[in-house]
Protein backbone atom coordinates (compact mmCIF):
# COMPACT_ATOMS: atom_id res chain seq x y z
CA UNK A 1 0.00 0.00 0.00
CA UNK A 2 1.94 3.15 -0.85
CA UNK A 3 -0.33 5.88 1.17
CA UNK A 4 -0.50 4.89 5.20
CA UNK A 5 -2.44 7.09 7.53
CA UNK A 6 0.35 6.30 10.21
CA UNK A 7 3.92 7.20 9.21
CA UNK A 8 5.19 5.43 11.90
CA UNK A 9 4.38 2.67 10.24
CA UNK A 10 6.81 2.63 7.82
CA UNK A 11 9.79 0.08 8.79
CA UNK A 12 10.36 -0.71 4.87
CA UNK A 13 10.15 0.43 1.60
CA UNK A 14 8.96 -2.03 -1.50
CA UNK A 15 11.32 -1.43 -4.72
CA UNK A 16 7.92 -1.86 -7.26
CA UNK A 17 10.22 -2.04 -10.24
CA UNK A 18 10.93 -5.42 -10.01
CA UNK A 19 7.29 -6.65 -10.64
CA UNK A 20 6.85 -9.94 -11.82
CA UNK A 21 9.52 -10.93 -13.19
CA UNK A 22 8.79 -14.86 -13.39
CA UNK A 23 10.72 -17.47 -14.70
CA UNK A 24 13.03 -14.63 -16.02
CA UNK A 25 14.59 -14.20 -12.68
CA UNK A 26 16.84 -16.65 -13.13
CA UNK A 27 18.64 -15.50 -16.53
CA UNK A 28 18.62 -12.04 -14.83
CA UNK A 29 20.26 -13.55 -11.73
CA UNK A 30 23.02 -14.86 -14.02
CA UNK A 31 23.33 -12.13 -16.25
CA UNK A 32 23.87 -9.75 -13.01
CA UNK A 33 26.34 -11.87 -10.93
CA UNK A 34 28.23 -12.53 -14.34
CA UNK A 35 28.08 -8.24 -14.89
CA UNK A 36 29.06 -7.72 -11.65
CA UNK A 37 31.99 -10.83 -10.78
CA UNK A 38 33.85 -8.94 -13.72
CA UNK A 39 33.69 -5.45 -12.80
CA UNK A 40 35.27 -6.64 -9.30
CA UNK A 41 37.35 -8.92 -11.58
CA UNK A 42 38.87 -6.45 -13.35
CA UNK A 43 39.34 -3.87 -11.11
CA UNK A 44 40.82 -6.19 -8.78
CA UNK A 45 43.81 -7.52 -11.55
CA UNK A 46 43.96 -3.71 -12.38
CA UNK A 47 45.20 -2.86 -8.93
CA UNK A 48 46.91 -6.01 -7.89
CA UNK A 49 49.18 -5.22 -11.38
CA UNK A 50 50.07 -2.00 -10.49
CA UNK A 51 50.70 -2.85 -6.79
CA UNK A 52 53.12 -5.97 -7.75
CA UNK A 53 54.52 -3.84 -10.93
CA UNK A 54 57.35 -1.12 -9.09
CA UNK A 55 57.58 0.35 -12.23
CA UNK A 56 54.07 1.47 -11.89
CA UNK A 57 54.30 2.58 -8.38
CA UNK A 58 53.75 6.04 -9.49
CA UNK A 59 51.02 8.91 -8.53
CA UNK A 60 49.28 8.10 -11.87
CA UNK A 61 48.68 4.53 -11.04
CA UNK A 62 48.39 4.74 -7.35
CA UNK A 63 45.11 7.37 -7.47
CA UNK A 64 43.97 4.90 -10.30
CA UNK A 65 44.18 2.19 -7.79
CA UNK A 66 41.87 4.68 -5.75
CA UNK A 67 39.38 5.10 -8.59
CA UNK A 68 39.41 1.21 -9.60
CA UNK A 69 38.64 0.80 -5.29
CA UNK A 70 35.37 3.09 -5.93
CA UNK A 71 33.80 1.14 -8.75
CA UNK A 72 34.05 -1.70 -6.64
CA UNK A 73 32.50 -0.38 -3.69
CA UNK A 74 30.10 1.57 -6.16
CA UNK A 75 28.63 -1.94 -7.65
CA UNK A 76 28.91 -3.96 -4.21
CA UNK A 77 26.55 -1.14 -3.32
CA UNK A 78 24.32 -2.22 -5.57
CA UNK A 79 24.52 -5.87 -7.15
CA UNK A 80 23.93 -7.65 -4.30
CA UNK A 81 20.71 -5.84 -3.74
CA UNK A 82 19.63 -6.61 -6.46
CA UNK A 83 20.42 -10.10 -6.62
CA UNK A 84 18.98 -11.17 -3.22
CA UNK A 85 15.86 -8.94 -4.72
CA UNK A 86 15.57 -11.51 -7.96
CA UNK A 87 14.24 -14.26 -5.46
CA UNK A 88 12.21 -11.93 -3.16
CA UNK A 89 8.45 -12.49 -3.33
CA UNK A 90 8.34 -9.00 -1.07
CA UNK A 91 11.28 -6.99 -2.58
CA UNK A 92 11.02 -5.23 0.85
CA UNK A 93 14.30 -3.01 1.78
CA UNK A 94 14.42 -1.86 5.61
CA UNK A 95 14.70 1.52 5.70
CA UNK A 96 17.61 1.52 7.39
CA UNK A 97 19.39 -0.71 4.77
CA UNK A 98 17.39 1.47 2.11
CA UNK A 99 19.70 4.59 3.91
CA UNK A 100 22.96 2.85 4.35
CA UNK A 101 22.72 1.84 0.14
CA UNK A 102 21.82 5.46 -0.95
CA UNK A 103 24.79 6.84 1.21
CA UNK A 104 27.46 4.10 -0.03
CA UNK A 105 25.92 4.77 -3.76
CA UNK A 106 25.94 8.65 -3.28
CA UNK A 107 29.64 8.40 -1.41
CA UNK A 108 31.28 6.38 -4.47
CA UNK A 109 29.88 9.07 -6.77
CA UNK A 110 31.65 11.69 -5.06
CA UNK A 111 34.80 9.78 -5.02
CA UNK A 112 35.06 8.94 -8.35
CA UNK A 113 34.55 12.70 -9.63
CA UNK A 114 37.08 13.71 -7.44
CA UNK A 115 39.42 10.73 -7.87
CA UNK A 116 39.19 12.08 -11.87
CA UNK A 117 39.90 15.56 -10.36
CA UNK A 118 43.05 14.32 -8.25
CA UNK A 119 44.30 12.21 -11.99
CA UNK A 120 43.68 15.25 -13.43
CA UNK A 121 45.92 17.67 -11.05
CA UNK A 122 48.51 15.00 -11.54
CA UNK A 123 48.44 15.01 -15.52
CA UNK A 124 48.55 19.00 -15.36
CA UNK A 125 52.00 19.26 -12.84
CA UNK A 126 53.22 16.10 -15.25
CA UNK A 127 52.61 18.04 -18.29
CA UNK A 128 52.95 21.70 -17.38
CA UNK A 129 55.84 21.86 -14.57
CA UNK A 130 57.48 18.64 -15.17
CA UNK A 131 60.77 19.72 -13.73
CA UNK A 132 58.77 20.31 -10.10
CA UNK A 133 56.62 16.83 -10.27
CA UNK A 134 58.46 14.76 -8.28
CA UNK A 135 58.37 17.33 -5.55
CA UNK A 136 54.93 18.03 -5.71
CA UNK A 137 53.45 14.65 -6.55
CA UNK A 138 55.57 12.79 -4.24
CA UNK A 139 54.25 9.39 -2.35
CA UNK A 140 53.20 11.25 0.89
CA UNK A 141 51.17 13.78 -0.99
CA UNK A 142 49.41 11.33 -3.24
CA UNK A 143 47.90 9.13 -0.24
CA UNK A 144 47.15 12.35 1.57
CA UNK A 145 45.17 13.36 -1.42
CA UNK A 146 43.29 9.94 -1.93
CA UNK A 147 42.48 10.27 2.54
CA UNK A 148 41.25 13.92 1.78
CA UNK A 149 39.38 12.72 -1.02
CA UNK A 150 37.82 9.94 0.74
CA UNK A 151 36.91 12.51 4.04
CA UNK A 152 35.80 14.99 1.31
CA UNK A 153 33.47 12.85 -0.10
CA UNK A 154 32.11 11.58 3.18
CA UNK A 155 31.73 14.78 4.95
CA UNK A 156 29.48 16.36 1.86
CA UNK A 157 27.31 13.06 1.64
CA UNK A 158 26.46 13.55 5.16
CA UNK A 159 26.09 17.24 5.21
CA UNK A 160 23.66 16.90 2.07
CA UNK A 161 21.51 13.73 3.17
CA UNK A 162 21.60 13.72 6.78
CA UNK A 163 18.01 15.75 6.80
CA UNK A 164 16.73 12.27 5.19
CA UNK A 165 16.87 10.38 8.51
CA UNK A 166 14.42 12.75 10.08
CA UNK A 167 11.87 12.79 7.59
CA UNK A 168 8.38 11.02 8.07
CA UNK A 169 7.17 8.86 5.25
CA UNK A 170 3.29 8.78 4.09
CA UNK A 171 4.25 6.01 1.16
CA UNK A 172 6.95 3.17 0.87
CA UNK A 173 6.47 1.91 -2.54
CA UNK A 174 9.88 2.80 -4.52
CA UNK A 175 9.68 2.69 -8.11
CA UNK A 176 13.02 1.79 -9.06
CA UNK A 177 15.31 -1.42 -8.24
CA UNK A 178 17.39 0.04 -5.60
CA UNK A 179 17.10 2.87 -3.23
CA UNK A 180 17.14 6.20 -4.98
CA UNK A 181 17.58 9.52 -3.32
CA UNK A 182 14.74 11.17 -5.26
CA UNK A 183 12.27 8.44 -5.00
CA UNK A 184 12.68 8.17 -1.26
CA UNK A 185 12.26 12.24 -0.69
CA UNK A 186 8.89 11.96 -3.00
CA UNK A 187 7.52 9.34 -0.31
CA UNK A 188 7.77 11.98 2.84
CA UNK A 189 4.78 13.19 4.04
CA UNK A 190 5.78 17.14 3.33
CA UNK A 191 8.49 18.12 1.17
CA UNK A 192 10.93 19.92 3.19
CA UNK A 193 13.41 23.12 1.50
CA UNK A 194 15.93 21.06 2.91
CA UNK A 195 15.61 18.69 -0.01
CA UNK A 196 16.53 21.72 -2.82
CA UNK A 197 19.07 23.08 -0.43
CA UNK A 198 20.63 19.46 0.15
CA UNK A 199 20.50 18.95 -4.33
CA UNK A 200 22.25 22.13 -4.68
CA UNK A 201 25.09 21.76 -1.85
CA UNK A 202 25.89 18.38 -3.22
CA UNK A 203 25.57 19.39 -6.87
CA UNK A 204 28.26 22.11 -5.90
CA UNK A 205 30.30 20.34 -3.70
CA UNK A 206 30.42 17.06 -5.43
CA UNK A 207 30.41 17.65 -9.01
CA UNK A 208 30.87 21.56 -9.73
CA UNK A 209 34.03 22.15 -7.95
CA UNK A 210 35.44 18.90 -8.91
CA UNK A 211 34.59 19.48 -12.74
CA UNK A 212 35.91 23.03 -12.38
CA UNK A 213 39.05 21.59 -11.54
CA UNK A 214 39.23 19.12 -14.05
CA UNK A 215 38.52 21.44 -16.77
CA UNK A 216 40.91 24.13 -15.63
CA UNK A 217 43.55 21.46 -15.16
CA UNK A 218 42.79 20.04 -19.20
CA UNK A 219 42.15 23.64 -20.10
CA UNK A 220 46.18 23.92 -18.98
CA UNK A 221 47.10 21.05 -20.39
CA UNK A 222 45.86 22.11 -23.81
CA UNK A 223 47.26 25.51 -23.75
CA UNK A 224 50.97 24.19 -22.84
CA UNK A 225 50.59 20.85 -25.61
CA UNK A 226 49.66 23.71 -28.23
CA UNK A 227 53.59 25.03 -28.35
CA UNK A 228 55.23 21.60 -27.41
CA UNK A 229 56.52 19.34 -30.01
CA UNK A 230 54.47 16.60 -31.78
CA UNK A 231 56.33 13.58 -29.11
CA UNK A 232 54.85 15.29 -26.11
CA UNK A 233 51.52 15.80 -27.60
CA UNK A 234 51.27 12.58 -28.46
CA UNK A 235 52.41 11.28 -24.63
CA UNK A 236 50.01 13.82 -23.28
CA UNK A 237 46.64 12.53 -25.58
CA UNK A 238 48.08 9.25 -24.67
CA UNK A 239 47.67 9.91 -20.50
CA UNK A 240 45.11 12.03 -20.84
CA UNK A 241 42.39 10.32 -23.09
CA UNK A 242 41.33 7.53 -20.20
CA UNK A 243 40.32 10.24 -18.02
CA UNK A 244 39.22 12.33 -20.70
CA UNK A 245 36.56 9.32 -21.74
CA UNK A 246 35.81 8.50 -18.06
CA UNK A 247 34.65 12.36 -17.20
CA UNK A 248 32.91 12.13 -20.27
CA UNK A 249 31.26 9.37 -20.03
CA UNK A 250 30.14 10.50 -16.33
CA UNK A 251 28.67 12.98 -17.79
CA UNK A 252 26.26 11.62 -19.98
CA UNK A 253 25.54 9.10 -16.69
CA UNK A 254 24.21 12.58 -15.22
CA UNK A 255 22.16 13.68 -18.00
CA UNK A 256 20.59 10.69 -18.33
CA UNK A 257 20.06 10.41 -14.67
CA UNK A 258 18.48 13.75 -14.88
CA UNK A 259 16.32 13.74 -17.78
CA UNK A 260 14.86 10.57 -16.67
CA UNK A 261 13.45 12.09 -13.75
CA UNK A 262 12.83 15.52 -14.97
CA UNK A 263 11.21 14.83 -18.14
CA UNK A 264 10.29 11.64 -18.85
CA UNK A 265 9.78 9.23 -15.93
CA UNK A 266 6.10 9.27 -16.25
CA UNK A 267 6.25 8.06 -20.57
CA UNK A 268 9.69 6.17 -20.84
CA UNK A 269 9.37 2.49 -21.03
CA UNK A 270 9.50 0.48 -17.71
CA UNK A 271 13.12 -0.97 -18.93
CA UNK A 272 14.19 2.62 -20.21
CA UNK A 273 13.05 3.93 -17.11
CA UNK A 274 15.48 1.57 -15.06
CA UNK A 275 17.68 1.30 -16.63
CA UNK A 276 18.18 5.44 -17.19
CA UNK A 277 19.45 6.28 -14.09
CA UNK A 278 21.59 3.45 -13.69
CA UNK A 279 23.88 3.97 -16.21
CA UNK A 280 26.85 5.36 -14.83
CA UNK A 281 26.05 2.44 -12.32
CA UNK A 282 26.57 -0.28 -15.52
CA UNK A 283 29.03 0.69 -17.49
CA UNK A 284 31.47 3.07 -15.62
CA UNK A 285 32.73 0.51 -13.29
CA UNK A 286 33.87 -1.47 -16.19
CA UNK A 287 35.10 1.00 -18.34
CA UNK A 288 37.73 2.03 -16.05
CA UNK A 289 39.82 -1.14 -15.63
CA UNK A 290 39.45 -1.33 -19.66
CA UNK A 291 40.21 2.18 -20.55
CA UNK A 292 43.60 2.39 -18.92
CA UNK A 293 44.54 -0.68 -19.02
CA UNK A 294 44.28 -0.95 -22.56
CA UNK A 295 45.08 2.94 -23.57
CA UNK A 296 47.88 3.38 -20.92
CA UNK A 297 51.37 1.77 -22.65
CA UNK A 298 53.44 1.02 -18.96
CA UNK A 299 50.29 -1.01 -17.85
CA UNK A 300 49.84 -2.76 -20.62
CA UNK A 301 53.11 -3.56 -20.84
CA UNK A 302 52.63 -5.27 -17.39
CA UNK A 303 49.68 -7.31 -18.14
CA UNK A 304 51.77 -8.67 -20.90
CA UNK A 305 54.89 -9.62 -18.44
CA UNK A 306 52.76 -10.70 -16.13
CA UNK A 307 50.66 -13.19 -18.77
CA UNK A 308 53.76 -14.55 -20.97
CA UNK A 309 56.76 -14.03 -18.98
CA UNK A 310 56.36 -15.75 -15.65
CA UNK A 311 54.66 -19.31 -17.46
Amino acid sequence: MEKMENSSEIVSFVLAAYGNIGGLKYLYFIIILIWYFSICVANTVLIVVIRLDRRLHEPMYILLCNLCLSEINASTSLYPLLLSQMFSDSHEVTVPWCFLQMFCLYTSASVEICSLAAMAYDRYISICNPFTYNVIMNTDRVFLMILLVWVYSFLSVIFSFSFIFSLKFCGNIIHSVYCDHQLIIRLSCAVPIQSFISDISFAIVSAFIPFSLISVSYLKILTVCRKTSKENKQKAVTTCTPQIISVSNLCVGCICYSIDFRFVVSRAPDEVRIILPMYVLIFQPMLTPFMYGFNLPKIRQSYQRFLFERK
